[in-house]
């Protein structure tokens, strides 16, 4: 989604203006396709299902469905949000150098033009969420979060990589602290109901505890009732009744807990200025290193990532009764220190496997489009929302909660081949994506150039 440059760039491209073509890093472009097209299967079940939606199948591998699920989660989960945050993260130090070189030497008024770039970004955001309707949106908090990540662009790159680390546990004491909060909500809830079987009164305390309860129960563990009413509402012909499903959760979202999405996002856009400054992203490397980081990723990561998929199923705890009943014998969720580890393996995997494909000169057609698909980031993820809302939302084609699992993934792959046809042919007689360009135009407060 930033304009890309590459890395010195000649006193006759050093204008204060948008990014020309033979400026762009082919490598980040693709990558940043791979990522985006990646990103719509992990996000096309919250368009199209109804919650709790993988209830029916997550524990029952004579299911097409759970099988479906298994493949994408081991493999793709969270890994192509990394990918994207990456390429983020290089897009940051990137727009920077080339406004620096450009004569800006005080740093002050690329800051500002940045800056506005980023509030522009979270106003998108807010209208992707709370316009389009779309649950998931990223742009809001990549606006944010880059203003955040933007004043560590200057570290040695050691020190932007340990953010990983550092946020991993961070997240996990957060996270640990957040869940221990519920459980003892649930533990003393139990005893309250110890009380009431035992035909004892209750004292005030003890109904405060049966309150704070339900209260969590309701906000974070949806009943059928709760799941049907929002169904209902989701299938509403009328946008309003659609957009009254979930305003208030997204709106949660970026407030109440806008402080427990921060930090993923940001330690993996520091890793990705690290990996530019190393020579990773941009592939500098030679292939036996790509092919050792890949090897490596793939021969670690698919065991963990398998082992913490092998366990959730054992101990059914994806499903919500499964997590109560988990949650009242278990204290601390160790598990969940697997996944930051076996995602950065996995992403670095995928990223060196890319990276060898380019190298190689293989599917050069491929690769060639997913550049074009990349190049329009915040043109095609808008197009993801837009799409999917009318396929699936009641004032649309009314198709929430009407597909099998498996069978919205015949939708992603046909968003994809639109994309990937789209996409190259629109670049070959404009020069940005439409939502590029408007993006570009507000950033510089001046109508730029669309054609070629």
């Amino acid at each position: 989604m930033m304009p890309l440059i590459t890395s010195e760039p000649t006193a006759e491209t050093t204008h204060l203006g948008p990014v020309s073509q033979n400026e762009r890093i082919n490598t980040i472009d693709i990558l940043r396709g791979v990522a985006l097209l990646g990103i719509l299967m992990m996000n096309i079940p919250y368009f199209g299902m109804a919650q709790r939606f993988s209830e029916v199948f997550r524990n029952d591998p004579t299911n097409l469905n759970f099988w479906v699920n298994a493949v994408i989660t081991v493999l793709f989960e969270g890994k192509m949000r990394a990918l994207f945050s990456i390429i983020f993260g290089v897009g940051i130090i990137l727009f920077m150098a080339r406004k620096e070189k450009a004569g800006m030497t005080t740093g002050w008024a690329a800051t500002g033009l940045f800056f506005r770039r980023m509030g522009w970004l979270v106003l998108f955001g807010l209208i992707d969420a709370h316009v389009l309707l779309w649950l998931g949106d990223i742009l809001y908090y990549y606006g944010i979060i880059g203003m955040i990540a933007f004043w560590f662009r200057r570290m040695k790159p050691g020190y932007l990589a340990i953010g990983v680390p550092l946020v991993a546990i961070l997240e996990f004491v957060l996270s640990t602290l957040f869940y221990q909060n519920i459980r003892d909500k649930r533990l003393a809830y139990l005893a309250v109901q110890a009380v009431q079987q035992a035909g004892r009164p209750l004292t005030k305390a003890q109904e405060q505890t049966v309150k704070d309860w339900k209260e969590a129960e309701k906000e974070f563990f949806p009943n059928k009732a709760k799941v049907d009413e929002n169904t209902r509402k989701m299938k509403s012909a009328n946008y309003f009744t659609v957009a009254s499903a979930h305003r208030n959760e997204v709106w949660d979202g970026q407030t109440k807990y806008l402080i427990f999405g921060i930090w993923d996002p940001l330690a993996l856009m520091l890793l990705g200025m690290a990996l530019y400054k190393w020579g990773f992203i941009t592939g500098q490397w030679s292939r036996r290193r790509y092919w050792q980081t890949m090897l490596i990723g793939y021969g670690l990561g698919l065991p963990l990532v398998t082992f913490s998929f092998w366990y959730g199923y054992s101990l059914k705890i994806e499903d919500t009764e499964g997590f109560i009943r988990y949650m009242e014998t278990h204290a601390i969720t160790w598990n969940n220190l697997i996944y930051p580890v076996q995602r950065i393996l996995l992403v670095m995997a995928h990223a060196s496997l890319v990276i060898l494909l380019i190298q190689s000169g293989w599917v050069q057609t491929l690769l060639n489009r997913l550049g074009a698909v990349g190049q329009m980031a915040f043109t095609n993820y808008v197009m993801h929302t837009v799409i999917c809302t009318l396929v699936f939302y009641g004032y649309g084609l009314n198709q929430y909660a009407e597909w099998q699992f498996y069978q919205l993934y015949f939708l992603v792959v046909a968003i994809w081949v639109l994309q990937l046809i789209i996409s190259p042919i629109w670049l070959r007689h404009f020069q940005f994506g439409p939502l590029e360009w408007v993006w570009r135009s507000l950033t510089y407060w001046k109508m730029q150039p669309m054609k070629r």
